[in-house]
């Protein structure tokens, strides 16, 4: 029996390499003599780059960046030969800022653009950046700076960082970005439909959640409102009107339009760079899994990109969840078989995270003790 096990990390516990081998376990415990092959994958979130990087056999790089509010901050990307796997979240990202400093007015997305420039410098010319977990609502102007744009006032002088500060922008001379983007291939892991203004808007949507009170808000929309019209002079005012532009406080409309990237799921990354077609195209049986299975799992995340691609070639495939929620059957109806859940006895979040390794192979081994029951009846 050829098995690929597919897992997404397990949040705060266990890597998707780990949730790997801790279901490898468990079903060789059954099925010793089955191959196994472990292929962790992820939807373009926290742990992409990890899932990535343990995929493909590469290394996280680190070095230092500017943080969201300017101060230095120890970042890391994964580096697999010419591909470059970025998330904003390492150097521009929420969980940076202490909840008492969160400030999405100075805020910047420069270290993200560090964290590219450093990339680049290693040689890499294919990249996917994620864009989940930012603190920023600059539009990316800060991830552009660092590249090499020119962002001016009125009067001629450089613009500060961070989202308030582009109410007072004059000019985008992007003519001194970094020569060798144009001859990158950029994919921006994307799942979200969001433009970059209104009510659906990077300011309105993800504004409060990075602190934003209503006033700021308002500032922020109007700050974005004349970066867009910047952006529109020189793009055109089409070009800023595309599903997902808001992403990352923006962002992605820098990343568009700036850097030339391309917005796509980010399961639908994943899959392409570690080659998850041609791993479930040789597979008797998928079994994947992430940390909980809900409702929302069913709406694209990785295990339901996995489970769409195992019905393309009629693959059956198993969930295991580290939590079960009552909706999580909603995954069935995306290709998903049997959904099982990790924790069999009742426990604080604690202990769940604590045994995760150990609940996860006794789960998978009871997974493959009803699988071979029916392969006897």
């Amino acid at each position: 029996m050829n098995i690929l096990i597919a897992p997404d990390k397990f949040k705060g516990s266990l890597t998707a390499l780990q949730v790997a081998d801790a279901i490898e376990a468990g079903l060789r415990d059954i099925f010793p003599d089955a191959v196994c092959r472990k292929l962790p994958v992820a939807d373009g979130g926290e742990g992409t780059v990890q899932a990535i990087v343990d995929a493909l056999g590469g290394e996280l790089v680190r070095t230092e960046v500017t943080g969201p509010l300017g101060e230095p901050v120890a970042a890391a990307y994964g580096r697999c030969g010419a591909l470059a796997v970025v998330e904003m979240a390492a150097a521009s990202g929420l969980a940076l800022m202490p909840a008492a400093r969160r400030d999405p007015l100075s805020a910047t997305s420069f270290g993200t653009g560090e964290l590219i420039r450093h990339a680049l410098d290693a040689g890499a010319r294919r990249f996917v950046l994620g864009v989940g977990g930012s603190a920023t609502n600059d539009g990316g102007a800060g991830m552009l700076q660092a590249l090499g744009a020119r962002l001016a006032d009125d009067a001629g002088r450089d613009l500060a960082r961070g989202g308030a500060a582009l109410a007072r922008l004059a000019d985008a001379d992007l003519a001194g970005l970094d020569a060798r983007l144009a001859g990158c291939d950029i994919q921006v892991a994307c799942d979200v439909d969001n433009p970059l203004l209104g009510p659906r808007g990077a300011s309105s949507v993800f504004g409060p959640q990075k602190g934003a009170t209503p006033a700021m808000v308002r500032e922020l929309e109007g700050a974005l409102a004349r970066w867009a019209g910047v952006l529109a002079r020189r793009f055109g005012t089409a070009a800023l009107d595309f599903p997902g532009a808001g992403a990352g406080g923006g962002i992605a409309v820098a990343m568009v339009l700036g850097l030339g990237g391309r917005l796509r799921p980010g399961i639908d990354i994943v899959a392409d760079v570690v080659g998850l077609e041609a791993a479930v195209r040789a597979a008797d049986l998928v079994v994947t899994g992430e940390g909980r299975i809900d409702g929302q799992s069913a709406g694209g995340k990785a295990p339901v990109g996995v489970a769409r691609l195992a019905r393309r070639f009629g693959k059956p495939v198993i969930a295991i969840g580290g939590g079960l929620a009552p909706d999580a059957d909603a995954v069935h109806a995306e290709g998903i078989g049997a959904v099982f859940g990790a924790v069999s006895r009742p426990c604080t979040v604690d202990e769940a995270v604590r045994d995760a390794a150990a609940n996860l192979r006794a789960a998978a081994r009871n997974v493959a003790a009803a699988l071979r029951i029916g392969m006897a009846l």
